[in-house]
């Protein structure tokens, strides 16, 4: 058993009464599952976005979708993987939100620039930070999410082998950058 599975399975009955009071409106509960899930929320907003900006407003995004799908969440999976699908679908959402907000403003030279020089991250993150976007989420949602090809594709409404291909150029690129 994982650490992970191990805390999820400690927590999973406190967890569950506390998904049950906040389903009633009860904001103190949803605070409380904020606390216990939002650095995960937030690395993963992190690591699909590549920037500090992106991935807390992807999780403050995701958060406000969380309090609006509660009430839709039927415990017929465990909680935190029906909480990582909502997620992986905000961030997208909000990454390409902010691209077209960008792309309207700046030119893509300096949209590059601009992300750039606001990265301060560890060493994978920074490799991952310099991954074309596409790619970078690609290898983000396979090799480290461990989504399929097919989901991947289906999720970025992509084909099946350019999933495969973009992951595979962001592990050439990850390669070259070592």
């Amino acid at each position: 058993m994982s650490a992970t599975q191990a805390i999820e399975t400690q927590t999973e009955p406190s967890q569950s009464l506390l998904i049950a009071q906040a389903q009633q409106g009860d904001n103190a509960a949803f605070k409380q599952l904020y606390t216990l899930h939002y650095q995960r929320v937030y690395a993963l907003c992190f690591r699909l976005a590549g920037q500090t900006d992106l991935a807390e407003e992807a999780t403050q995004d995701t958060f406000v979708r969380l309090w609006q799908k509660l009430p839709l969440f039927d415990g017929k999976s465990q909680f935190s993987t029906w909480l990582h699908s909502l997620t992986v679908n905000q961030a997208l959402n909000s990454i390409n939100k902010q691209k077209s907000f960008w792309a309207r403003l700046l030119p893509g030279e300096q949209l590059a620039e601009k992300a750039s020089t606001e990265m301060q991250y560890d060493s994978l993150d920074k490799l991952l930070l310099k991954l074309p976007e596409r790619a970078r989420i690609v290898f983000v949602l396979f090799a480290l999410e461990g989504y399929r090809h097919e989901e991947i594709a289906e999720q970025l409404n992509i084909a099946i082998g350019t999933s495969k291909a973009q992951y595979h150029r962001a592990r050439q690129l990850l390669q070259e950058m070592l």
